[in-house]
């Protein structure tokens, strides 16, 4: 069975929805995945295991000159490579009109299907004509958690809703080695405190008090970041808590994940990297400075917190969690 996985975007979003290819997997062992993804995201979702192709899309970038000679030549040449499989079922998972365009022109194999939600949940992004662009549509609960709703709209669709599977928390499987890291005499903990929602970014000097216990407790501290804005503010940060504090390099995705993955543990905003952190299976602090962790907050493992809320936390309670999740760990991880 072919099946075609659509999740342009975001960077959260695209990690959370990997968490249905070993639900799909297990239920249908002989499936073959490929997944259309922003090309910005291709790497990373290159290292998810099941997924046969990763097939890049660049609409972000097209939208700049949608109608240059050379973007054209580039939407012919994603057309042409959307099409050169037909699939069993070709599943939009994003639910918005640029996503279901995608879906709606993948090619099917005879009696395959395309499939979206039938309807908006609360706080999951939604645009109601997707449910006439695609074969079929899937009702969903009102109020999900959104790593929930991509699992269930899978299972809906291919049939297996009624498998106890869904009932265990969310796994992901990587195909994924850590990379070589710098020589540290400490355990490294990444503190992702970049975000592209000015509503989720959490004050520095509490970064700085959290920074300064980790060190104290034997830690050093990592700085991933994305961007002059976010490069300028972790070298002030690192500034202040001397040389136990590294400002990473630049990145792609696919080597950023295989430092996290080699890291003692992750302390980070809801952002795409807090994500990362959850799907990689790591201890993790995420820090929420508004009521989305019924949404988006990692559910399932003791070694995995949530701390604040409508509002955002202090650095005493973010220090508690840290606690907490290193003594679960300690303790014992299931890993996924």
């Amino acid at each position: 069975m072919r099946i075609l996985f659509v999740k342009l975007s975001s960077l959260g979003d695209v990690i959370q929805t990997m968490a249905v290819v070993p639900d799909l997997l297990a239920a249908v062992p002989n499936a073959e995945i490929d997944w259309v993804v922003e090309e910005a995201f291709a790497p990373l979702v290159s290292l998810v295991n099941g997924v046969r192709a990763v097939i890049p899309v660049g609409q972000r970038r097209w939208r700049k000159s949608f109608f240059s000679a050379p973007t054209r030549a580039e939407r012919r040449a994603f057309h042409a490579r959307l099409r050169r499989d037909a699939y069993d079922a070709v599943i939009d998972f994003q639910g918005l009109l640029k996503s279901a365009w995608v879906a709606r022109t993948a090619r099917l194999q005879p009696g395959g299907f395309s499939v979206t939600y039938a309807n908006g949940s609360d706080a999951c992004s939604y645009e109601w004509p997707v449910r006439y662009l695609v074969q079929r549509s899937v009702p969903m609960p009102q109020r999900i958690h959104a790593v929930e709703r991509y699992r269930l709209l899978a299972a809906k669709a291919l049939a297996y809703s009624h498998l106890p599977l869904l009932q265990m928390p969310a796994r992901y499987a990587w195909d994924i080695g850590a990379q070589a890291q710098p020589a540290m005499a400490m355990p490294e903990v990444v503190l992702a405190h970049g975000t592209t929602r000015s509503d989720n970014e959490w004050p520095d000097d509490r970064w700085l008090a959290v920074a300064q216990k980790l060190i104290t407790a034997g830690f050093s501290v990592g700085f991933p970041h994305a961007g002059a804005r976010e490069l300028t503010r972790v070298k002030a940060l690192a500034g202040q808590l001397g040389p136990m504090a590294c400002v990473w390099p630049a990145h792609s995705l696919d080597a950023l994940a295989r430092r996290m993955a080699a890291s003692a543990g992750v302390i980070g905003v809801d952002s795409g990297l807090s994500h990362l952190a959850v799907a990689l299976d790591l201890p993790h602090v995420q820090i929420f400075s508004q009521d989305r962790a019924w949404r988006a907050g990692p559910v399932g493992r003791d070694y995995q917190l949530v701390v604040g809320g409508a509002e955002a936390p202090d650095g005493a309670q973010v220090w508690d969690a840290w606690q907490a999740v290193t003594a679960a760990s300690h303790a014992g991880r299931v890993c996924p």
